[in-house]
């Protein structure tokens, strides 16, 4: 089947390309005002690309640009003659000498190459679909990433000066004034909440510790307390444990009953109750678990997207950053920290397109554990190339009693009495925080439910844990 608009020329405007290259050949300072805009394969006519690939060149070595020093550049390059000559320059000022409305005649050049991008990422998702390959999950993928690197290439911002922004801001109506006030999802912990301010929306947040210290328990926590607490939809990658795991843990800390006893069977009358009322309370709340053992990041930005689109997400974790794969196209050429930098820069990114949260889980080296005190680091980060500089919020997780028996540790602090060894004590280090203060908070660890909560236990709690007040 023959589509009669394949047959037409592809979007484009050469007058508005002459006009931009005709403002550039009549005013030096044109050129700080377009690159932002353009590229130069934005440009349809190739000769009119090849003059302004001349002008940025000049522009870049702070040379004049002018029809003059084009020409020589373009004579340098062995291209005047192609173009038409010192003739086709001079046309195109006759034709326009001023540089008058240039943004918006790039704007014009700008538009009509994304509208040429779109075309050809359709030509290819057409062709991937007629190739029709076994792995259907892979061909939305890569349709996907298509799509996503055109959109990435957009220059269309530009500079906002502060005065509009604050006038939009004091011009906010009451309404949207809250729904501002309510745009961060709570972790469901009191201090740490009051630290952060919340999980900002677009805000990449890195949750770092050595394994068994309880970085999987802790994101369940923030994901059922989103998920609950506030209604949010949460989004939890597993690349390590199954959703069923996932599942049963969540169930476990929600009716205070250990995973080893739901598995079993043989619990009590109260905890059969208290079983029935977690059910239902986790059944009604919107968290979504993919389990998949090998995931790109294109996938997971293709699977979130979907998501987004059908049901709506507020909060995205990933368990954990280091198990995670680059896209097909790394074929191995990068080494390991590379790959890492690229996924957490790509994991960023997916924070600010959707405008949510997400949370990243990072193993940490084994260097916590030949220092003292072993108080985690930014430096500990595994492969770690620009985590901590994509980051927005790092935080670390780390229990003492790990590391030190009860008996080592009244050795250690002979003034202090034993009660005070640190048993159940989790410290979250917030290492990092671009947009606020840094500290340590809190919580208790609840080993046998794997559950991290805040040391204040609400009334309808405490009866889940009497032997553990004391702790």
């Amino acid at each position: 089947m023959t589509l009669p608009f394949l047959e037409r020329l592809p979007p484009h405007d050469v007058e508005a390309e002459e006009a931009v290259i005709a403002a550039l050949l009549v005013d030096p300072e044109a050129i700080s005002r377009v690159s932002p805009i353009l590229k130069s394969p934005d440009f349809f006519r190739e000769k009119n690309a090849w003059i302004y690939e001349a002008a940025n060149e000049l522009w870049e070595r702070d040379e004049s640009i002018n029809q003059i020093t084009i020409a020589h550049e373009l004579d340098r390059r062995e291209r005047l003659e192609e173009i038409g000559g010192q003739s086709y320059l001079g046309d195109i000022i006759r034709q326009l000498p001023t540089s008058v409305g240039v943004e918006f005649y790039a704007q014009i050049v700008k538009r009509d190459s994304t509208y040429r991008g779109l075309i050809n990422a359709a030509t290819g998702i057409l062709q991937l679909a007629y190739e029709a390959p076994a792995d259907l999950e892979s061909v939305f993928s890569r349709s996907e990433e298509l799509l996503q690197r055109l959109r990435g290439g957009e220059n269309f911002r530009d500079f906002v000066h502060i005065g509009q922004i604050l006038q939009a801001y004091l011009d906010e109506d009451a309404e949207s004034a809250e729904r501002r006030e309510l745009a961060a999802v709570e972790a469901g912990f009191s201090d740490l909440d009051h630290l952060l301010g919340g999980l900002k929306r677009e805000d990449l947040v890195i949750v770092g510790a050595r394994p068994s210290v309880g970085k999987s328990s802790f994101a369940l926590g923030i994901a059922r307390n989103a998920a609950i607490n506030q209604g949010g939809n949460v989004a939890f990658f597993s690349l390590e444990m199954s959703a069923e795991q996932l599942a049963v843990r969540l169930l476990a800390a929600e009716s205070g009953v250990d995973s080893t006893r739901l598995r079993l069977g043989g619990q009590t009358e109260l905890e059969e109750r208290r079983i029935i009322r977690a059910t239902g309370e986790l059944a009604g709340a919107n968290i979504w678990f993919d389990d998949s053992p090998t995931l790109t990041v294109a996938e997971l930005r293709s699977k979130v997207r979907r998501l987004a689109s059908s049901h709506g997400v507020d909060l995205v974790v990933v368990d954990y950053l280091q198990l995670m794969q680059s896209d097909a196209s790394w074929n191995g050429r990068e080494n390991r920290v590379q790959e890492i930098s690229y996924i957490s820069r790509t994991l960023k990114g997916l924070a600010r397109e959707l405008n949510v949260p997400v949370i990243a889980l990072a193993q940490l080296s084994r260097a916590i554990e030949q220092r003292h005190p072993r108080i985690p680091m930014l430096s500990d980060l595994r492969d770690s190339g620009s985590i901590e500089q994509d980051a927005d919020v790092v935080i670390f997780l780390s229990r003492e009693e790990l590391y030190i028996t009860r008996e080592q540790w009244m050795v250690e602090h002979p003034e202090m009495p034993e009660s005070a060894y640190p048993q159940g004590v989790a410290q979250v280090i917030v290492a990092k925080h671009r947009n606020g203060p840094t500290g340590t908070v809190e919580l208790r660890f609840r080993q046998r439910l794997a559950k991290f909560e805040d040391w204040v236990l609400q009334a309808e709690d405490e009866d889940l844990v009497p032997e553990e007040i004391g702790q």
